[in-house]
């Protein structure tokens, strides 16, 4: 389904210059006749080489929009896409000094912000976890639990980072202080220019967030505004329990078990809080805690589920095309066409196969048996040998993908477990070079 708006359009998508949703987005837009212009970061970026390609600094939020403005003039945008967490608000801004289909820029903010986020929640009436804000400095100088009213088992996390980088259970002070620590380390370690990318640079690597500890199950939510309508394409269960004392994904399979009143109540709760944000358009992902007494929000995102997880949903039906996309229901959104997307059929899963330790990738073995499990699709190794593993909560990758799909979600289930045993991964451990005598 090509979108006919006029001669020449073009779809600008802005994103980090090595994101893996680049390529999904490029083909998209091509197979929908639009003209892809990227709006990227780094000053050795190859955006060029595969598509017109525009160097931005996203550290510098204010000069970006100008500059993309300019170097835009000449061009018919039809659409503007924000293709990371770190992206979405400039995306907002483009689109909004365009007057093209476009989420508030603050609302975008709160989608990437899990601090404000949490206030914003709170003073709407949402139902989010009990939650601080700490500078982690001054809390590790003086970290009474009982001085901050901090209750066990919480949770800690930094408050901007995504795929539960850094997020950290603690069941007592000791444990917290640990935490703090650890996580302190990490926001040390990253690259300020490709994962934070915002003029809140200083305040983002000093802070955190301490929560309460939900007890219960967490699933996650995948579908789309359009006219400040909530739509659901598939919620997922994640049948491994995530109790911490980190919060590594591995398995999303849908449709849900849970009872049809419980999944109407994450629609409400979801609805309410892309309300309190005030997101109106656009692809949403969402991850949420289920207990006996509420759906609790976790995360509201303004873009697609991360990784190459949004494979398993291709293939739908949008509006007549064999072949959907989530980036193409994103780009039909965000240019102003309408869409209605129904639901998958049968049950499909994927496991983000887990990094069991960190060291050196040397080999891997048992894939062909892996892929011949009955009702798996497709397995991906992302990481190649010899490359280095780091675990969570530091590490942000996965070894790679399964893919499976059958009647039910028992069998879908099943099948990536038993793909899953099937592979080994052999890693050495890092050694550390001594200094020269």
């Amino acid at each position: 389904m090509a979108i006919d708006v006029y001669a020449n359009n073009c779809l600008l998508i802005i994103a980090q210059a090595h994101s893996y949703r680049i390529a999904p987005y490029l083909k998209a837009a091509y197979q929908r006749g639009l003209k892809p212009i990227l709006a990227s970061n780094g000053e050795y970026s190859l955006i060029q080489e595969v598509s017109d390609g525009l160097c931005i600094d996203f550290n510098q939020p204010e000069e970006a929009l100008e500059q993309i403005l300019q170097l835009t003039q000449n061009d018919v945008i039809v659409g503007v896409v924000g293709c990371d967490d770190s992206t979405v608000e400039l995306a907002a801004e483009v689109a909004q000094s365009l007057g093209l289909p476009h989420n508030p820029p603050l609302a975008a903010k709160l989608s990437r912000r899990k601090d404000l986020a949490r206030a914003h929640l709170l003073q709407a009436g949402c139902s989010v976890p009990k939650h601080l804000l700490i500078n982690i400095a001054e809390f590790l100088q003086q970290p009474l639990s009982s001085k901050y009213n901090i209750s066990f088992p919480c949770v800690i996390k930094p408050i901007n980072l995504s795929a539960s980088r850094g997020v950290i259970r603690a069941n007592n002070n000791e444990e917290l202080i640990v935490a703090c620590q650890r996580i302190q380390g990490i926001l040390a370690d990253l690259d300020v220019n490709a994962e934070l990318n915002s003029t809140d640079v200083a305040f983002e690597q000093a802070h955190a967030l301490i929560e309460d500890y939900i007890d219960g199950v967490e699933v996650a939510f995948e579908g789309y505004l359009q006219n400040g309508q909530l739509y659901c394409i598939a919620l997922f269960d994640k049948p491994d329990p995530l109790e911490g004392p980190f919060f590594e994904e591995t398995i999303y399979v849908t449709p849900s078990n849970l009872s049809d009143t419980l999944q109407a109540m994450i629609l409400k709760r979801l609805a309410q809080a892309c309300d309190a944000y005030g997101l109106r358009v656009g692809p949403i992902h969402a991850e949420l805690r289920v207990d006996g007494k509420d759906a609790w929000i976790l995360e509201i995102a303004s873009r697609t589920m991360g990784g190459d997880c949004a494979r398993m949903l291709d293939s739908n039906s949008l509006d007549g095309d064999n072949e959907f996309t989530l980036e193409a229901l994103s780009i039909t959104l965000l240019v102003g066409q309408k869409v209605q997307v129904s639901k998958p059929q049968g049950s499909r899963g994927v496991m983000m196969i887990p990094i069991p330790k960190e060291g050196i990738l040397r080999k891997i073995s048992g894939l062909d048996s892996a892929r011949k499990v009955n009702f798996v699709e497709k397995v991906d190794i992302i990481i190649a040998k010899g490359h280095k593993l780091i675990p969570l909560p530091e590490g942000d990758q996965y070894l790679g993908y399964i893919f499976a799909r059958a009647d039910t979600p028992a069998e879908v289930t099943k099948a990536i477990r038993d793909a899953h045993a099937k592979i080994q991964f052999a890693i050495s451990p890092l050694w550390e070079i001594a200094p020269a005598c």
